[in-house]
């Protein structure tokens, strides 16, 4: 998907809703462990219950690996699901990769030719050469992790090397890479303040941002300081929607959940027209 496809379904739902599919079995309505699948039949009750209010879909690729095979086979017929049945919808694959360049380019061929997602989030700890294979490949995206919402991103991505914090270091070494056209970033909600600063590095980048709703971000802050000239953001929301009810109405409950957070954004991006 290309970016202008992105940015055109963002207008016509009035959304820059994004919905991370991070399924626990533990957390699940009961009656739906009875399937064969409940892994795959919980998500796809949540996707046909929100994809008229949400651009995009990141499931976390931990919460499959950690059920082994079929796990991952739940994976691929969530993602097949929805490129059957909701092609327009931007796909993510939370999977935090980065390794060296023979390795990321299997990667890249994994969750791109395989799975046929459009994007994937990438650690940039190992530089150039790990990243730039996932770049190569025309119309997929690369979303590299900047500034993060966890307290641990103090530990490192806010220190201070030769005059800058590190994390403006990431984007602005980011932007020399062949194919960065292709690169997002992520900024945790948390981190809302530093959105301007980051605006002044990357104007123009699509800004993938989780910790709205259960980790505490305020989506009027982000939007404050993140919204570009054609939005550029995707506001992720995990918990807060996927988890609303754990009873047999869940997907309603869902959507109810990401029809308030789509009601906030249409508010947003009728005020900007």
């Amino acid at each position: 998907m290309t970016t202008q496809n992105l940015i055109a379904q963002i207008y016509k739902k009035k959304s820059f809703l994004c919905i991370g599919l991070d399924v626990d079995l533990n957390k699940i309505p009961k009656h739906i462990l009875e399937n064969e699948d409940p892994i795959f039949e919980f998500n796809k009750s949540i996707i046909d219950a929100t994809h008229h209010l949400a651009v995009a879909y990141k499931p976390n690729t931990a919460f499959y690996e950690a059920y082994g095979i079929k796990g991952w086979k739940s994976l691929e017929k969530t993602i097949k699901y929805l490129n059957i049945n909701y092609p327009d919808v931007f796909t993510i694959a939370d999977a935090k990769r980065g390794d060296i360049g023979n390795t990321s380019t299997m990667y890249a061929k994994a969750f791109f030719e395989d799975l046929e997602f459009d994007a994937i989030t990438i650690a940039p700890y190992m530089g150039k050469d790990s990243v730039e294979p996932f770049l190569a490949f025309k119309n997929k995206h690369t979303i590299l992790l900047a500034l993060t919402s966890n307290q641990g991103a103090f530990d490192f991505q806010t220190k201070n090397v030769e005059g800058k914090e590190l994390y403006k270091n990431v984007l602005e070494v980011s932007k020399s890479w062949e194919n960065s056209k292709n690169l997002m970033y992520v900024v945790g909600a948390t981190k809302a303040k530093h959105l301007s600063e980051i605006r002044k590095i990357i104007p123009d980048s699509f800004l993938l941002v989780p910790g709205v709703g259960a980790q505490g971000g305020n989506l009027q802050e982000v939007c404050k300081y993140g919204l570009n000239d054609q939005v550029g953001l995707l506001i992720n929301s995990s918990r807060g929607i996927i988890y609303a009810s754990n009873t047999i109405d869940f997907a309603e409950a869902a959507s109810s959940k990401a029809l308030e957070l789509q009601k906030e954004m249409e508010k947003i991006l009728d005020q900007r027209i």
